[in-house]
């Protein structure tokens, strides 16, 4: 008797949506991401496109007009932007942020927010958590939330919170309880879903930050910015686990961008090394050139393994910290080999801006810095894994 198994291998799993998202793509080529580089402008046709057809609200239940898909699904969506040759930062925010008021939120701040994003009416896609002088020692961070009857009074700064200037809310994290007087340090953070349209110009004032990508990214400043007692989100003084919840679903969702990087990259190059022709040959047929494209696509294949195995057990509700953290690192350093072996195969032509090559390269070098950098995601391992000590 002859057994036949059925596997959906990695890349062909959820085809209706990678065939959708691809056809949205299509309206926004090239072009479309290169015009918008020039002027640092947001993206604001295609997140509506894509906020239309429902992609945005992907992780949002049913319940409150979302599609209520796993998170592969969300992934699949954010790869495929990035193997069409777009950028999903104005679109992922929306969706990793979205883990903490769904788990934390009251269900007063769900019925009021989710219905409404889901329905594209109101974008929350800021995200206000790193600070100048602490970076990703989140603990000291030094922005306060101070009670005052039913408001909070919030005083600080905050950095690289991107797409401030194009958001409604932004979930903001906060310490109301000093660092000196709590046990832990991990303690009296707290969280908040800060309304922007009330806020902005009456206690919060927003910054551009010039950056080598187009990220609309920004410092925002808390001048005495009151906010209702309703906004706190989750309990107050535990914000940090709240928002960790989340981290495990934002290092896997922004796997999926690195993992659809590394296939245009890969594409673009073979494509270009069988077209150009130097000394009466394809430069494809030369090894050194050959090589290298193929080495990056073997690391994109298993790095694309880990992110779909992190994204099993994030769905199944088990422990996936180790999973989430390599398939972070495996997957921005595979599109980082594959952007080096596309521009070195393009040579000179690399630069030209017609080709899209230095853009998509200039963008897929950030996933090896944020949302958490390559060093830390090692840490993480060494100790939490491996058992070594501490390091810092």
């Amino acid at each position: 008797m002859t057994h036949t198994a059925t596997v959906t291998l990695p890349g062909a799993d959820y085809p209706e949506i990678r065939d959708g998202v691809r056809r949205i793509c299509a309206d926004f080529p090239g072009s479309y991401w290169r015009e918008l580089d020039e002027r640092d402008a947001y993206p604001t046709d295609f997140v509506q496109a894509m906020t239309q057809a429902g992609y945005l609200a992907a992780l949002i239940p049913q319940e409150y007009g979302g599609a209520g898909l796993p998170l592969r699904a969300a992934g699949v969506v954010l790869e495929e932007i990035h193997a069409c040759g777009g950028n999903a930062s104005a679109t992922h925010a929306q969706m990793y942020t979205m883990g903490t008021l769904l788990r934390h939120g009251s269900q007063a701040q769900k019925e009021t927010y989710l219905p409404q994003i889901a329905a594209g009416t109101l974008r929350l896609q800021a995200f206000g958590v790193s600070e100048p002088t602490s970076g990703t020692d989140t603990t000291r961070l030094k922005t306060r939330a101070v009670r005052d009857g039913d408001s909070y009074v919030v005083n600080g700064q905050k950095i690289w919170t991107s797409r401030a200037l194009h958001s409604d809310l932004m979930l903001l994290l906060a310490r109301t309880t000093p660092l000196e007087e709590v046990e832990r340090r991990t303690d009296g953070l707290s969280v908040f879903l800060v309304d922007m349209r009330e806020t902005v110009g009456n206690g919060m004032t927003i910054r551009p930050i010039k950056v080598m990508i187009n990220h609309n990214t920004t410092e925002v400043f808390f001048d005495n910015m009151r906010i209702p007692a309703s906004s706190l989100v989750g309990q107050e003084g535990k914000g940090l686990r709240h928002i960790m919840d989340g981290m495990n679903a934002e290092r896997i969702l922004v796997s999926h961008e690195s993992i659809g990087d590394a296939k245009w990259f890969t594409r673009a190059g073979v494509r270009y090394a069988n077209d150009r022709v130097v000394f009466n040959r394809p430069i494809g047929q030369n090894q050194g050139i050959q090589f290298p494209i193929a080495k990056a696509y073997a690391a994109a294949q298993a790095a694309e393994l880990m992110v779909c195995h992190a994204s099993e057990m994030f769905e199944a509700g088990m422990p996936c910290g180790e999973q989430a953290n390599l398939a972070k690192l495996l997957s921005s350093e595979a599109a980082w080999e594959a952007a080096e072996a596309c521009m070195q195969t393009f040579g000179g032509f690399g630069y030209a801006r017609e080709y899209d090559v230095e853009r998509k390269w200039r963008e897929c070098r950030v996933q090896r810095t944020a949302p958490i950098s390559t060093n830390l995601i090692l840490s993480y391992v060494a100790e939490h894994v491996l058992g070594l000590p501490r390091s810092y």
